[in-house]
Formats: C-alpha cells, structure tokens, sequence
C-alpha cells in the first residue's frame, strides 16, 4: 500500500502569502476578458483595431474616444462642451461617490462625449455615448451634452452621427433625467427642419427613455450585429404580459425584421456606410 501513498512534496523557494498577494496586485484587471458571444477568453492586445473579437467577430464594448479615433479623419476631431461634469442635482445619497468612481474607472467626465469632426474630407457633428459610465444612463449633463450637439450642428449646417449606448433615464435625477428625452426630441425636430441630416448608430444596449427619444428619431437608424434594443426590459415584460418571450426578443436583427431599424451594420463596414450617407445628405460645395 505503501506504494499509492502520496508523497510529500517540497517547494523549492517558498512564497510567502505576502508575496503571493503582492504578485496578484501588480497584474491588470483588464489583461484579459471573456467573449460574451463565444466565452473564449480574449487577451487585451488581441483585440481587434476596431474592438471585435478576435475568434467570433463579436463586437465588445467600444470606448468613446477610441471608436471616435477609429472613425473620422485623423487628427480632425474637437472636443465640445468638454468641460461639462457630472452632478448630483437632488443630492442623491451615494450618487456623487458612484459618480466619482465611473470618472476615475473610465477617464470620462459624463457618458457621452460630443465634437466635430471629419470623415473622407466632409464635415460632421459626432456624439458616443459610452456604457462603462453608469451604463451611459442619460442625466442632466448628458442630455444637455446631446442637445447642445445638435444646437452647435443646426447652426453651422452640419449632419450628426450620434452612437447610441443606455440603460435608460438616471434614476438618482429624477424628473430632472426624464425631462431631457422632450428636451432633446426638440433640437433633432430643429435640426431636421433646418433639411440637415442625422444618423443613429445603436449600440448594446440601447434601452428605456433613450429608445423612446433620440435614438429612433434618426433619418436613418443603423444597428450593430446583435445588440439589444428596447424600452422596457425582457423580465420585466415577461412578468407583465406572462408570457415567455422568444431568445432573440429586443435582439437587433428581430428589432429590423420588424421594422424599427433601417440596417444592420457590422464595425468592419460602418466606415464606409456612414461615409456615403454624410456624403449623400451633404449641401453641394461640401457641408
């Protein structure tokens, strides 16, 4: 018996629970992540130019300043309204402290950010709304971010892409959040009357008031593969209606298939999609 016996081993330079601790803390968080579509671990410098994995061709979440970057013309891009911050209007317990958190976790100051920009030559205003900030839920200063978009483009005559990323209104801002669904519906009514163009680009997700206002007033509305797109969500309609609802329900390809969104547009061909309609809605001589 003696022979199944499991041996001691030894360990040739032992670390201690100190070091072991230690070596863990020096490794980055975001060294690696899971595919959600394929659940194959994807290293961070596998990801693609244009953030979609490298084994499936999912598309992850695209930070806001890299996707502007990955966009428009090089060296073309200017900031607005970069020095509008996050707030707390109603003094929400422990809302300034999860604001605070999202600024350091994401270098953003709000979840939306806004500019000029040019792509192949011809000018637009550009709006990313970015899910990692309190997943891009719409408060007082992004939608005074996204209506002061449209402002500045009405004015200088220029179409808008605005990338569309939320869980919905801002719930620690109350009425104050809900009100700027109204308040910017009014600036894309402005600016289409002005005979200017804007294009919405949804992104996962793009959910509650946001759906019910700017996203689907686009002249032409465009989707990422698979991306969820709704009002309420699909838990809280399967308790109401008390049904179950089908898998790809909200899902963009059965949003489109009902009408909702113009086109499905993969990241490999947005580029040149967006390029054409800015061209094809530009004034003559340029925009």
């Amino acid at each position: 018996m003696a022979l199944f016996r499991r041996k001691k081993s030894i360990r040739i330079n032992p670390i201690s629970p100190a070091e072991v601790a230690t070596q863990r803390s020096s490794i980055p968080d975001n060294i690696a992540e899971k595919c959600p579509h394929c659940n194959r671990i994807i290293l961070q410098n596998q990801i693609t130019e244009d953030y979609c994995c490298p084994h499936c061709s999912e598309h992850l979440h695209f930070p806001a300043y890299e996707r502007i970057q990955w966009l428009v013309d090089e060296g073309s891009f200017k900031e607005w309204d970069s020095d509008l911050n996050a707030k707390n209007p109603l003094d929400f317990p422990g809302y300034s402290a999860k604001l605070e958190k999202a600024q350091e976790n994401t270098q953003l100051k709000e979840a939306v950010v806004t500019g000029e920009a040019r792509i192949d030559g011809r000018e637009l205003a550009i709006g990313v709304m970015d899910k990692r900030f309190v997943m891009a839920s719409m408060g007082t200063i992004v939608g005074e971010k996204i209506t002061r978009l449209f402002e500045h483009a009405t004015e200088n005559k220029l179409p808008v892409v605005l990338y569309i990323a939320s869980g919905g209104a801002r719930m620690q801002e109350g009425i104050l959040s809900l009100m700027q669904m109204a308040k910017i519906s009014q600036e894309v009514s402005k600016h289409q009357d002005a005979g200017l163009f804007y294009c919405s680009v949804l992104t996962n997700p793009t959910t509650g008031g946001v759906t019910a206002s700017f996203a689907m007033q686009g002249d032409v509305t465009l989707a990422e593969p698979r991306a969820i797109v709704g009002f309420a969500g699909k838990r809280v309609i399967e308790q109401t209606i008390k049904s179950k609802l089908t898998k790809d329900f909200q899902q963009a390809e059965w949003v489109f298939d009902n009408g909702f969104i113009d086109s499905i547009v993969p990241r490999s061909n947005q580029k040149q999609i967006i390029s054409q309609l800015v061209q094809a809605h530009s004034y003559e001589g340029g925009v």
